[in-house]
Parts: C-alpha cells; sequence; structure tokens
C-alpha cells in the first residue's frame, strides 16, 4: 500500500500520510464524504472534489497527527496550520 496519497479538489492539493495516520476520523467528521476510513482503518479520499474548500482545509487542520495536508496552487501550504518555532 502507498504510504502518502495526493489528488487535487477545489484549488486545493491534498496529501494523506498514511504512515502518520492513526484513524482518529477527525478528517470524516470535518469533511464528510471526502474522506474516509478504509480497511486498515486509515484515512483515504472518497469524494474530496464534492466538499468545499474551506471543509477541506479545516478537515486537514483537525487531524492530531497531522497526516493531512492542503496546498494552494502556487504551493503555500495552508494547513495544518504552521506554528512559529520557539
Amino acid at each position: 500500500m502507498a504510504e502518502s496519497r495526493e489528488r487535487w479538489a477545489c484549488g486545493l492539493r491534498l496529501r494523506i500520510d498514511r504512515e502518520l495516520c492513526v484513524g482518529f476520523g477527525d478528517c470524516v467528521e470535518a469533511a464528510p464524504g471526502a474522506f474516509v476510513l478504509d480497511g486498515e482503518g486509515l484515512a483515504v479520499f472518497a469524494a474530496p472534489e464534492n466538499a468545499t474548500r474551506e471543509a477541506l482545509i479545516a478537515a486537514c487542520d483537525a487531524c492530531p497527527v497531522d497526516a493531512l495536508t492542503a496546498w494552494d496552487d502556487e504551493g503555500r501550504q495552508l494547513a495544518p496550520e504552521r506554528k512559529p518555532r520557539p
């Protein structure tokens, strides 16, 4: 199985890092229909093109282990929100 998966939707490049994912399902709650948990209990894409841009960004921000990432079409990371280092 692939370690990561990428897809474009709503002007966003979305990435799921399956090595980081532990299946909390926060992404599924934040963007129902965009993500689902597979038979291994890990996040996979369902139909992210049917979600709103805001819901997709929220889903990536909601992941407690930062397994989901969203970039805009210019390559800027939108989620998870980067926190300044001390």
